[in-house]
């Protein structure tokens, strides 16, 4: 094996030279832009802020790997695209990783970092959701005028023997469904929790609402919050929830028979707008509705479309007062549509679904290792990347382009040199990041 590891490779001559290949080409690395990533991460001191959650139990005698550099391993190795922790044995003597960690040694193998995921207690999770929630408040440099707390669930399918794994008709297979939560306007990500594998009921979404609103409160009295979700958060308990603490509310409604029966006559309009233009219709009204378990009556909002495909009706309920149905259904409900981009980037992009641990604990923090991934990208494209091509771009355009650069390296004495491809597509854009990154004080 060693021999052919150093067996030097032909390939078919070019220009009328040999071309000879081999794995000689000393200290390299592929993912040069993690050195971007790093200055971003010390501007928010993420890895320290978990680090210091997270107990170690460990005999000092034997510990080789710290807390914050196995954290920082981790998730530094899932914005790289590297999202299984097997890839930590071909990675550990990356030099690129290893100055990103701030490590002069070499980094941690499989075992060490299967160990670490499988370590933690469900009150060190817990405390780590609320370092998620401080780590979002934190990111405003002055309290915001409103705040849109934007509720939805994943699919997460599983095929081992995770605890908790429970079989979903709608996704017809065994999965988890962790939820996600996001801030509706910026996309920041406020907290991701790992579910069993069916839909959340009241109780449940107001025990988890609950705890973030009543922080987000603590530090600004005065902010305004809105919360936006499918029917699948829709429950009495929410709704008297929000009406007991000033939150106002537009949640997708289930078509039940009474409400279909109301909007009969606006469906049929639809319908004969359709018939007479051969144009897609969108019509709108509300109605009051009361189900038997109610204290009171809501505001229903009904679109009723028609197009070629017939008619596509829906509800929402809102307790917002002043504004016309059309404008809460397509402006306020229906830019939730945008969730749907941050759960990609979450789970496609980031490869958050590989929650393939045994222990219901262990897939908690593999979840929060790749949200903690995203909250670095986003900040890195919202603080970084705004002058740049990539303003508006996707995490896996952004790896694709920033961090996946080879790059030379040679320790010296007193400095270590990393030199880039001249030839690299980006390098303005890299010069970029850097100057506005010491302008903000990095490195």
């Amino acid at each position: 094996m060693n021999e052919n590891k150093n067996q030097t490779m032909l390939f078919k001559a070019f220009s009328g030279k040999k071309i000879e290949v081999d794995f000689k080409g000393g200290n390299t690395s592929s993912d040069a832009g993690l050195l971007l990533l790093r200055e971003s991460e010390k501007r928010i001191g993420l890895f320290q802020k978990i680090s210091d959650i997270i107990p170690d139990q460990r005999h000092t005698g034997y510990v080789r790997h710290e807390i914050r550099k196995l954290l920082s391993q981790r998730v530094l190795q899932i914005a790289a695209g590297y999202e299984d922790a097997n890839d930590s044995d071909f990675l550990r003597h990356d030099p690129i990783l290893k100055i990103a960690c701030d490590s002069d040694k070499t980094l941690a193998s499989q075992p060490t970092m299967s160990r670490f995921e499988n370590r933690l207690s469900r009150s060190t999770l817990y405390r780590l959701a609320e370092a998620l929630l401080e780590i979002f408040i934190e990111s405003y440099d002055k309290a915001p005028e409103g705040i849109i707390l934007d509720f939805d669930d994943t699919g997460d399918r599983t095929y081992g023997h995770q605890q908790l794994s429970l079989f979903n008709s709608y996704h017809d297979g065994y999965c988890f469904m962790p939820m996600h939560i996001y801030e509706g306007k910026s996309g920041k990500l406020i907290t991701t929790i790992l579910r069993p594998g069916k839909r959340p009921t009241g109780a449940e979404i107001v025990m988890i609402l609950k705890r973030i609103v009543r922080r987000l409160r603590e530090v600004w009295p005065k902010v305004g919050i809105l919360l936006r979700a499918d029917a699948h958060y829709s429950a009495p308990e929410v709704y008297e929830y929000c009406e007991n603490n000033n939150l106002k509310y537009a949640l997708g409604f289930k078509a039940y028979a009474p409400l279909m029966e109301k909007a009969q006559g606006l469906i049929e309009q639809a319908r004969q707008f359709y018939s007479e233009s051969q144009k897609p219709v969108k019509l709108f009204s509300e109605y009051e509705y009361q189900a038997g378990s109610w204290s009171k009556p809501q505001r229903i909002i009904v679109k009723a479309e028609c197009n070629g495909k017939g008619p596509n009706t829906r509800f929402i309920i809102t307790n917002l007062d002043h504004q016309r149905p059309r404008f809460i259904y397509q402006t306020i409900y229906c830019g939730r549509g945008a969730m749907e981009l941050m759960i990609k980037a979450h789970k496609n992009h980031l490869a958050s679904d590989r929650t393939s641990c045994h222990r219901f604990e262990a897939n908690q923090f593999r979840l929060f290792m790749h949200s903690m991934a995203y909250v670095l990208l986003h900040d890195f494209r919202e603080r970084y990347l705004q002058k740049t091509i990539l303003a508006k771009a996707q995490f896996d355009t952004i790896r694709g382009k920033l961090i996946k650069i080879g790059a030379q390296i040679h320790y010296l004495a007193t400095k270590i040199k990393i030199h880039l491809p001249t030839s690299c597509p980006y390098q303005e854009e890299y010069r970029l990041i850097y100057h506005v990154c010491t302008a903000s004080g990095y490195p």
